[in-house]
């Protein structure tokens, strides 16, 4: 018995070991950031990993058009208000959501759901989104920048007339405008 127990407890070290291993060695190819961004009483925090290009073909092949991206790498994009916001026509209440997209080569949806799974791909690595969980979902323009930038980005800006949550990839640029409720 006392055998079984120390054989299980070894298999288990090895594994917190193997996992934490896993973890630090994905985290350097794309670091985790969090952006905090603060207007008045307005708090929005974006939580993402940074991929970078590295010489590859990013939308349309590495990020297939068409398809979910958890808009990030290594683990799920997550969306956190303090505050009801307005996204075109549609209202998103305060609250933490997971932080989706399905790119497209003219416009991209980019989806707010209140379900946030760990890792957001299985191990296929298909997006794990439950679109019954969809909260959101705004379909914005693509722009072609001339500059090409190394590693994915995610900002929110302050603008005139609200803000923006801004993507940037490659020479991709996608800006979903949106207004304090």
């Amino acid at each position: 018995m006392k055998k079984k127990l120390a054989i299980g407890g070894i298999i288990i070290v090895l594994l917190v070991i193997a996992f934490i291993f896993i973890r630090v060695k994905t985290k350097s190819h794309s670091p985790e950031e969090t952006v905090r961004f603060k207007d008045g009483t307005l708090k929005i925090d974006v939580y993402y990993n940074r991929p970078y290009k590295k010489g590859r073909e990013i939308f349309g092949k590495l990020v297939p058009f068409g398809k979910t991206w958890r808009t990030g790498a290594n683990e799920t994009t997550t969306f956190e208000t303090n505050q009801d916001l307005t996204f075109g026509n549609n209202i998103l209440k305060a609250g933490k959501y997971s932080l989706w997209s399905v790119p497209g080569e003219k416009t991209w949806q980019v989806i707010f759901n209140s379900e946030i799974p760990y890792w957001g791909v299985n191990f296929d690595g298909e997006a794990q989104r439950n679109t019954p969980a969809d909260v959101l979902i705004q379909e914005v323009p693509v722009v072609r920048h001339d500059k090409m930038f190394e590693q994915f980005t995610i900002s929110v800006e302050k603008v005139a007339e609200g803000a923006e949550l801004v993507f940037i990839w490659d020479k991709t640029l996608v800006v979903v405008p949106f207004t304090v409720k």
